[in-house]
């Protein structure tokens, strides 16, 4: 991972538009290929990032960035979109690179591994026709919770989560891009399904052609009647 400190500027374009001001921040460079701007506060979600596969190349500065004060431009192009982000870099605060190796995953706490297992176990709440294919589906960046088949006996891939937000969906989209690249699995669907879903995690989910399913864990453990409370 390369950790770059650096006061910088930063607009976004292609599905969405959004721009970053002049400022001190935090720009993280991992190893996936992703590209992430980070504050000193706002809790742990960036302020803006580019999600893999895309390039990151160093552009010319023109001569009126030049009189801005611009030293460097990063340009990060998604390989597969016209998403882009253009960071302006004007000083150089520290710029340090880590060797993170590899990382063992997220350890799900009680209720998402009893989620996993209710779920699996009751796989039909996806829809009529699903069958299990197996849980822990492994994959290059980790196992995704669910991997079963709709009643057409196309691969659906599912993540679950307790709290359903903005990272457990770009998790999934990681998922999804590698998964889509076996033959033998693609084309793969995607459910994103969670006790409770953000509305913005919603509306990302949905722009990407991601299911959301919401789960009623009381009662999926029989103490409630199923019917009509998943979807």
């Amino acid at each position: 991972m390369r950790v770059v400190i650096a006061r910088c500027a930063a607009r976004y374009t292609g599905r969405l538009s959004a721009h970053l001001p002049l400022a001190t921040r935090a720009i993280m460079v991992k190893a996936d290929g992703s590209v992430l701007l980070h504050s000193d506060g706002g809790s742990y979600k960036p302020l803006n990032w580019m999600s893999p596969p895309c390039t990151l190349r160093s552009s010319s500065v023109t001569e009126e960035a030049a009189e801005r004060g611009v030293s460097e431009v990063w340009v990060v192009q998604h390989d597969k979109t016209d998403d882009r982000l253009e960071i302006e870099l004007h000083e150089v605060l520290a710029d340090t690179e880590h060797e993170l190796g590899v990382d063992p995953g997220l350890i799900k706490d009680g209720v998402e591994a009893h989620l996993q297992e209710l779920l699996a176990a009751q796989i039909t709440l996806l829809g009529d026709g699903h069958t299990l294919v197996r849980r822990e589906h492994p994959t290059a960046i980790g196992p995704v919770d669910i991997l079963a088949r709709d009643s057409g006996g196309a691969s659906v891939a599912v993540e679950i989560k307790r709290r359903g937000e903005i990272d457990g969906v770009e998790q999934l989209t990681r998922y999804l891009e590698l998964m889509n690249r076996d033959p033998l699995l693609a084309p793969v669907q995607g459910v994103f399904a969670a006790q409770e879903i953000k509305p913005q995690a919603r509306v990302l989910a949905e722009d990407r052609g991601i299911r959301c399913v919401l789960l009623d864990y009381e009662a999926m453990r029989g103490d409630e009647d199923l019917s009509g409370r998943l979807f």
